[in-house]
């Protein structure tokens, strides 16, 4: 974790990655000063594991080797096998993930693989026959097996300690305790399911070997993936990066600066990532195909690759995108984060910024303005455990149909964290979703984004859980910022909402009315007021309907919303699933449909601005609000021989910058800021992965519908579906 081998300097001719370094400058006493900075913060955030907990950890994965190993040999000797086969028989426990490249932190789970001989199977031997031991012994609890996901795996918890547990059945009859795990023949006859458990382990490896200073990038690793879970960007099944899309991340930065230190190579990273030309994928070897009949990424050869939105490409063999889970949204949410740490950082070199600033939680509600909020109940702790998992593993589905049924217009934001509240009595949990127009867009006068049809397809794919139980509900609705629950809000929140009122501007005390959330001025407050108020008057008086108040803070269905602004209905009722059919009564009078609609009410107002992002609103002339510290406007490079890694130059402040590179925040670091970014865009256009050779250069021409291109055609273009529920309606 120290730094005393700083100033150690590699051979030039080392080459690290598919392209050159982009320095090999090593660090000066400042950037020592901020890595032992650094590295303080994250100590005293509690990111080490103390070492009775590393005790613990090695002492249960021996108890663990052992079992697997009993496991074989009783089921070796229940099939038959001679004495000596039975002497034999071994299975090995092997780790991946953050244990193995050492940046798991307190907590953490340990992801380990199992691999048996040839005739121990996964679906009985594994899932059924290994299941029932661990049932019964009294160190296992939280017991679950998931079989039927991408990697099957089973998750439980060993005397406290979280673990996840894959199998591979490779072909062999007796597994030697030092099974090379790196070897392509480990490959030989098994299929799909057991090459992706067996490539954690691989590719985990193969990291380790592909960086330059393996304690310089855990450092710099551990730091991140804090990061990105304070900014709310760490969650693959959500459509954000996990662990390895990080790591990965981590080590294409290690490559490019191999002499460079954790405080470095962190503001390096930002800089790097935030002038990425996404969907060129970041790769730290050549892409090799070994012909044993497994497919690998290579958008020439399969359209379904040409689709992703932001590659990071596994360096084991079959290589893998394996950020598939990330969309236009997410991609978008991420773009933003990697400004955000980028301008801090360079902050932080100019002693402007402490290392805390980097780290300050995002403020997810207080930063859009419309939410979905999804329910989740069952009857008891031990069904919502399942119950929960699968939804939450389904919701990028709602993301993604989202933004296909209103053609990428509409952006969602799915917040990685889950909420309970401590009123309920039953089992629940709750997720949210930001939601807001896309920047620039054009908004008229009553448009409405209409996803009813999209929440009722998704209700549709929930309802296909096969493991249903009497108990088990999910709820969708429409939440605003003033009406977010209280439990999912952090402390001070409201005195810093009591700090508005006081400093002038009006504020309303969070509940579930209709009324339009005021940021501005009292005066310009009032007069809205009396524009909704004159506005509601002359509905109700067109509809002769009773008005339906606003539900319960308190009630887990909240039943129907109904605000009014400048023609703009905001109407929401909440879907619910039980046993595979729905049961949600409706009680709005206007509207008799089973599915949800809103509208997106950015326009003439302006979100309140987030102190710790320093965002800030503006209106245009058209109406729309613009926010100085959103997506940074980009424009394209030129053209390079090779675009597998080419980068995208950045525009601070909404003007284009020519083909030397970004325009620096600060003039002091003009020089070196711009030299490193053509450097980084010279270089990669010109020693860019061979790999793919002219043929990445008609990926665009003969892109489908729905490829991303560019960050400027996020969802501009979904792919084409038989049904699209999207509709504009207008009530002016």
């Amino acid at each position: 974790m120290g730094v005393s081998n700083c100033a150690t300097t590699l051979p030039p001719s080392k080459q690290y990655g598919v392209t050159k370094p982009l320095s090999l400058a090593g660090p000066t006493e400042a950037d020592i000063q901020r890595t032992k900075e650094l590295e303080k913060f994250l100590v005293g955030a509690g990111l080490y594991e103390s070492a009775e907990e590393a005790a613990k950890r090695e002492r249960v994965l021996c108890q663990l080797k052992q079992i697997v190993k009993d496991w074989v040999k009783e089921l070796t000797r229940l099939r038959g096998y001679n004495d000596q086969m039975v002497e034999d028989a071994n299975a090995v426990i092997l780790t991946f993930g953050s244990y193995r490249l050492g940046v798991h932190g307190p907590g953490a789970d340990i992801d380990t693989l199992c691999v048996g001989p040839s005739y121990v199977n996964r679906e009985d031997d594994f899932f059924f026959v290994l299941h029932n031991i661990l049932a019964k012994r009294e160190e296992v609890t939280e017991l679950q097996p998931v079989p039927d996901a991408h990697v099957p795996v089973m998750k439980f918890k060993f005397d406290g300690i979280s673990i996840d547990i894959l199998y591979a059945s490779i072909s062999l009859l007796v597994v030697p305790d030092d099974l090379d795990i790196s070897s392509e023949s480990m490959l030989c006859n098994v299929d799909e399911p057991t090459v992706r458990s067996l490539n954690g382990c691989r590719v985990a490896d193969k990291i380790i070997k592909l960086v330059p200073n393996i304690e310089f990038f855990r450092t710099t690793l551990r730091c991140l993936k804090f990061w990105a879970k304070q900014r709310g960007v760490y969650s693959n099944v959500t459509g954000f990066l996990g662990g390895v899309n990080w790591a990965l991340l981590v080590a294409r930065v290690c490559q490019l600066y191999p002499n460079a230190v954790p405080s470095m190579l962190v503001s390096r990273f930002f800089r790097v990532y935030t002038q990425w030309r996404w969907p060129n994928p970041v790769m730290l070897c050549q892409i090799e195909d070994k012909e044993l009949g497994f497919s690998v990424w290579d958008p020439r050869k399969n359209p379904w690759d040409r689709t992703h939105q932001m590659p990071i490409i596994t360096p084991a063999y079959p290589c893998m995108n394996s950020s598939y889970n990330v969309s236009a949204s997410t991609l978008r949410v991420m773009t933003e984060q990697f400004q955000f740490g980028n301008n801090i950082c360079q902050e932080i070199e100019l002693n402007k910024a402490q290392w805390t600033t980097l780290f300050e939680q995002y403020p997810f509600f207080e930063s859009y303005k419309n939410y979905l909020q999804i329910d989740i109940v069952a009857a008891d702790d031990d069904d919502l455990l399942v119950w929960r998992g699968w939804v939450e593993s389904r919701l990028r589905q709602l993301t993604l149909m989202i933004e296909r049924d209103t053609y990428g217009k509409l952006q969602c934001h799915p917040y990685p964290h889950e909420y309970v509240d401590p009123s309920k009595q039953c089992a629940h949990r709750a997720f949210f979703m930001g939601l807001q127009r896309r920047p620039g867009e054009l908004v008229q006068e009553g448009q409405q984004f209409d996803i009813r049809g999209t929440v009722d397809e998704f209700r549709h794919q929930i309802n296909m859980y096969m493991y249903w139980k009497p108990g088990m509900e999910m709820l969708v609705s429409h939440v605003r910022r003033k009406q977010i629950p209280s439990y999912v809000l952090p402390d001070g929140y409201k005195q810093s909402q009591i700090a508005r009122v006081m400093s002038g501007q009006l504020a309303e005390k969070p509940s579930c009315s209709g009324s339009i959330c005021r940021s501005k001025s009292g005066e310009r407050g009032l007069k809205r007021k009396k524009e909704l108020e004159g506005a509601e008057e002359k509905q109700q008086s067109q509809d002769k309907r009773p008005s339906v108040s606003p539900p319960r803070r308190d009630s887990l269905s909240p039943e129907l919303i109904v605000g009014q602004k400048g023609g703009m209905f905001l109407q929401q009722c909440s879907s619910t699933v039980s046993g595979g059919k729905r049961k949600s009564d409706e009680i709005s009078n206007n509207f008799t449909s089973d599915k949800m609609q809103f509208a997106i009410l950015d326009k003439d107002t302006c979100a309140e601005p987030s102190n710790s992002q320093g965002a800030q609103c503006a209106e245009s002339a058209d109406g729309c609000v613009h926010r100085s510290s959103g997506v940074t406007n980009l424009v394209e490079a030129g053209t390079c021989e090779d675009p597998a890694h080419e980068l995208l130059q950045l525009s601070h402040g909404g003007h284009p910058v020519g083909s030397t590179g970004c325009i620096s925040l600060y003039s002091s670091q003009g020089d070196l800021y711009r030299a490193e970014s053509k450097s980084l865009s010279n270089n990669v256009c010109e020693n860019g992965s061979r790999s793919f050779g002219d043929a990445l250069l008609e990926l665009e021409p003969r892109a489908p519908r729905g490829m991303l291109t560019s960050l400027d055609s996020i969802g501009s273009e979904p792919a084409q579906k038989s049904s699209i529920r999207y509709s504009v309606t207008s009530t002016a």
